[in-house]
């Protein structure tokens, strides 16, 4: 969803989408030689397993993705003397807190998706210092698969609805985070930065949000986690302070304005499979 967002977005510059069929970020060779045919500036891995159950059942494919797999970009990157930007999420943090997580409160992730990217942040500050982390929350958008998507999907077909009330976070819009990153990249952009959309809800909030947007007649009412048992466990407070992306002069839309822009979107082409 990033990344098509992302080349759909950025203009004035050569920008090259690369796909998994491309290069495998689990091959440093493959890697390096995608990196060395088009000699970048600047590279912004956005690629990942981000099936977070799907990571819990299967943590090695999540390190090797997820972590060794960015660490194999960062090489090649400080290689070819090319700038990083590598997306990370929320899932680095624990969901204890009950104020908005800053760039520097420590990582404790609770799944093994958070902590293969916790564990693939900490090793690319490493070999590049200067390379710029930046974590996003709850992304949605049109060309994949998104709670919004599957919102819209089950109010179509049912009566009411459930969603869990108990998890707060961040919804973020693809294009909003396409528009960051182009900024912040321009920006040379360094170390750890929180990108959301602002705003704070529950994902029952979205999901009644989303429902009423769309016109839908579809009830939606709130429940817990422990209704939904699943492999990963997920934060319950995995709100980004916004401090960290402000430094650099850059705001976004608070994600409720973002839902008539995805809604228009949802089922245009975007011109990249």
């Amino acid at each position: 969803m990033l990344g098509k967002a992302l080349t759909r977005q950025w203009t004035g510059d050569e920008v090259t989408g690369l796909g998994s069929t491309q290069a495998d970020i689990r091959s440093p060779d493959q890697v390096d030689g995608a990196v060395s045919e088009n000699n970048p500036e600047w590279i912004v891995l956005c690629a990942a397993y981000t099936d977070v159950d799907g990571c819990e059942i299967n943590p090695a494919l999540a390190a090797a993705v997820n972590t060794q797999g960015a660490v194999n970009v960062a090489k090649a990157a400080a290689n070819s003397r090319a700038k990083l930007l590598f997306v990370s999420t929320d899932y680095v943090f624990d969901g204890t807190k009950n104020t908005p997580y800053e760039a520097y409160d420590p990582r404790h992730p609770i799944n093994a998706y958070g902590k293969s990217k916790a564990d693939a942040e900490e090793k690319i500050l490493g070999i590049m210092p200067d390379a710029c982390v930046v974590r996003t929350s709850w992304l949605f958008g049109p060309g994949g698969k998104c709670f919004p998507d599957t919102i819209l999907k089950l109010a179509a077909s049912r009566p009411e609805i459930e969603v869990v009330n108990d998890q707060r976070g961040c919804p973020t819009y693809t294009f909003d985070l396409a528009d960051a990153i182009i900024k912040l990249s321009r920006a040379d952009a360094k170390g750890i930065v929180h990108c959301t959309n602002r705003g704070v809800c529950s994902w029952y909030e979205f999901a009644s949000e989303i429902v009423r947007q769309a016109g839908s007649k579809t009830l939606v009412r709130p429940t817990t986690s422990d209704r939904f048992v699943r492999p990963a466990a997920r934060p319950s407070y995995s709100v980004l302070s916004e401090t960290s992306l402000s430094n650099y002069g850059i705001t976004m839309r608070n994600w409720q304005e973002t839902l008539p822009d995805f809604l228009r979107e949802r089922d245009k082409p975007l011109g990249l499979s």
